[in-house]
Order: structure tokens, then C-alpha cells, then sequence
């Protein structure tokens, strides 16, 4: 690509910085890993800037690379991860919980992957089901369908939880 391109690149990432940070944060659940995770995220989409095919498709495409980095490091995280999770929680700093609604954080806490990728996508960074599909690299229909699935596991998962608050 040419200059214009990274330009637009760089553009594009200054505009959407905070949504690029509240994506990787929501799977790394740490600012600093977050951080990482982005500034990751930019240095391949710099060095790989000959594989965006339009600059009408820059946001799915830096949001696949988002996403995957972000998915490489947890894939890291669980080869090393030397603590089991209470005693990583009693040393690590405490961090604002970013949802108002715990119930609901946990029940996304509890969805696979490709479920909370795409609820996370759709309705905290507000992408439409085709940006979604480009995203995750999938066809429109196998994105809806997770959709559909995702908010079905989670309606159940929520009341139940309710239910078991009113007992």
C-alpha cells in the first residue's frame, strides 16, 4: 500500500483508540496486558498494511487483528499461568469493574470465545452483523446464529441467577 493508507491507518486508530482498548480489555481483563495487546495490534497492522484489501474495510480488518492478538495471548497466558486464579486475585491490583452489571460480566465470563466475541463486537463496540462476519472471518449467517445462541445462553444463565436471588 502507500503512504495515504497508513496515514488513514493511523487515523483510524487515533479515532478509535478507546474502543480498540475496551475490545482487548475485554478478553485480558488487565489494563497493562490490554495495552500491550494494542500496541501489538498496531504493529502488525503496520508492518501488514499490503493485506488490507479496501480502506472501506479497515475497521474489520484492524478489529480481526484485535481480536486475534488478543486470543494468541490468553492462548499464552494459560501455558504459563504458574497461580491458580484466587491467589493472582489476593496480589493483583484492584481494577474498576468496566460493566455495571456484574451478573452480566460473569455470565459473558462464561460464554465461549466465539459466543462473547461476537456479543461483545455487536453490542459494546456497536459493529453491524457484516462488520462482525469480516471481523471473525465467518459468513453472515454462522454470525447471527452465534448471536442468537450467545443471548439465549445468557437470558437462561441471568435467570437462573435471579431465581436464585429471589429463593
Amino acid at each position: 500500500m502507500n503512504d495515504k493508507t497508513e496515514k488513514l491507518l493511523i487515523r483510524f486508530i487515533m479515532e478509535n483508540k478507546e474502543n480498540v482498548y475496551r475490545l482487548a480489555f475485554s478478553y485480558v481483563k488487565n489494563a497493562e496486558n490490554a495495552l500491550d495487546i494494542v500496541q501489538d495490534s498496531i504493529h502488525k497492522a503496520l508492518s501488514s498494511l499490503g493485506t488490507l484489501k479496501s480502506e472501506g474495510s479497515m475497521k474489520s480488518w484492524f478489529y480481526r487483528i484485535v481480536v486475534n492478538t488478543s486470543l494468541d495471548f490468553l492462548r499464552k497466558q494459560k501455558k504459563i499461568q504458574l497461580m491458580d486464579d484466587k491467589t493472582l486475585e489476593l496480589h493483583s491490583p484492584i481494577i474498576e469493574d468496566a460493566y455495571h452489571d456484574i451478573d452480566l460480566e460473569k455470565a459473558l465470563e462464561e460464554l465461549p470465545h466465539t459466543f462473547r466475541t461476537v456479543v461483545i463486537l455487536r453490542y459494546f463496540e456497536d459493529l453491524k452483523i457484516e462488520e462482525i462476519a469480516e471481523v471473525m472471518n465467518e459468513n453472515i449467517s454462522t454470525v447471527k446464529t452465534r448471536l442468537y445462541q450467545a443471548l439465549r445462553k445468557l437470558r437462561i444463565k441471568m435467570n437462573n441467577e435471579l431465581l436464585e436471588e429471589v429463593k
